[in-house]
């Protein structure tokens, strides 16, 4: 028995206020219902859909009536205007080898960053002061930029902004976040004995690219995302990962957004020197309901499972990480498990690709604990200028050539804004053909 947690709950449980017990019969029906619709939904147009949704509850519109008849409009007009302002603020080449010119650098999102940030686009201090912080420029990013769900990852997390050095333009959004705590074709690649990783505490020095989103037209003319995939093993994040947690990173996992069943079979992350792929992960999408089913569900589970809700969604460690991981795919299944919601609705198989980068030469040997830090032998160069310059002369250049000389080099910014004002039939038929571009 953890006495702090012991504490905690008894707390917790002294101010819960009893609520009303959702009807469970009703809760049930609309969980089937929820789910019956997404899972017959193919995995691309699944992705979409959440997407949609996650744009709707977070940005929501009304019906206003004019001369002319009824449009949409944000019930907040500042969150508009504040999308206009980062929209404004991509980088669009000028001429096809602008690429040359560019520094990427990666500004992490805490006070430091903020004040770098608005030195280098050039904020006046008045409009600094009206200037939302660096969190909500990440996550406006993030959300408009890339048709995945924009979803908080529990644990570790370095949010980062990609910007040009040189013009202060966006570039895209990374986040580094708590390794998978199971991934079978790398925990093999390793030699990894579970309790080496976990009461060793392993883990702790490897991590994920959870996100890893450039911004338009630098994805696509320029493979912007093996440069971002690249920056994710840079000097900036391990030094930050070593700061803010305390353990030297050792190694960086990724992984694809889609894997077999992908068409072509190819994921940025292929071929792109220093990392290395897997094979491809046993997991599955979990299918979620609606927001308004999900809220029934969780008060269903504070009514009946108190203790259970405590641990998964209101209970810390001493150092403020949630205690429990994994919470809400935890509670979900608990509570279809105790709804008794069939299976063949819950998740679908589908398979992602897992890649992995050193960062040393024995990175294996020190997950293993076989060695201690002071035996590490760095593997490669992993300055900016040394993987901006790999970007460029083996990546970047040759995209750039390839789409010239077929004239298909791209000039949109593919930023979803508009979806704030589309209902779902008008963005499937506008966007699913994107889905995991």
């Amino acid at each position: 028995m953890d006495p702090f947690l012991e504490e905690k709950w008894d707390k917790w449980n002294s101010k819960y206020v009893p609520e009303e017990n959702p009807d469970v019969e009703l809760l049930r029906a609309k969980i089937i219902e929820d789910l019956t619709n997404v899972s017959s939904m193919t995995v691309e147009e699944y992705t979409l859909f959440q997407k949609w949704c996650e744009v709707h509850n977070k940005y929501p519109v009304i019906e206003k009536q004019g001369l002319f008849g009824s449009k949409r409009v944000a019930e907040n007009p500042d969150d508009i205007a504040f999308i206009e302002k980062v929209k404004s603020n991509i980088w669009i080449p000028q001429s096809s080898d602008d690429y040359l010119n560019l520094q990427p650098r990666l500004f992490y999102t805490d006070d430091s960053g903020q004040k770098e940030v608005q030195s280098l686009i050039g904020l006046a201090s008045q409009e600094q002061k009206r200037t939302k912080d660096l969190p909500e420029t990440w996550n406006t990013i993030r959300t408009f930029t890339s048709t995945m769900k924009n979803n908080s990852n529990i644990g570790r997390n370095l949010n980062y902004i990609v910007l040009d050095d040189v013009t202060g333009k966006y570039l895209g959004v990374i986040c580094i976040s708590s390794d998978f705590l199971d991934l079978t074709p790398r925990d093999k690649h390793i030699g990894w004995e579970r309790k080496n990783k976990t009461q060793g505490h392993m883990i702790d020095h490897t991590a994920i690219g959870s996100t890893i989103v450039p911004l338009q037209p630098l994805g696509y003319n320029y493979v912007g995302g093996k440069l971002l995939a690249l920056l994710c093993l840079s000097d900036q994040v391990q030094q930050d990962w070593k700061r803010e947690y305390g353990d030297t990173l050792i190694a960086v996992t990724t992984t694809s957004l889609y894997g077999k069943n992908k068409l072509n079979g190819l994921s940025q992350y292929d071929g792109l020197k220093h990392w290395q792929k897997m094979g491809f992960s046993s997991g599955s999408v979990s299918y979620e309901p609606l927001k308004s089913t999900v809220q029934l569900m969780l008060q269903w589970l504070r009514v009946n499972y108190p203790r259970k809700y405590f641990e998964w969604y209101e209970a810390k460690k001493p150092s403020g990480q949630p205690y429990k991981r994994d919470h809400k795919n935890r509670s979900y299944n608990f509570l279809y498990s105790k709804l008794e919601i069939p299976k063949h609705l819950i998740r679908s198989d589908h398979q992602r690709g897992i890649y992995f980068s050193e960062l040393y030469t024995n990175s294996r040997e020190f997950l293993r604990g076989e060695i201690t830090e002071d035996a590490l032998d760095k593997k490669f160069d992993t300055s900016y200028d040394a993987l901006n310059n790999l970007w460029k002369e083996k990546y970047a250049s040759k995209r750039i050539r390839s789409l010239t000389e077929q004239n298909r080099v791209s000039s949109e910014t593919l930023f979803y804004d508009d979806l704030i004002f589309l209902d779902w039939n008008e963005t499937k038929n506008k966007y699913l053909t994107q889905v995991g571009r």
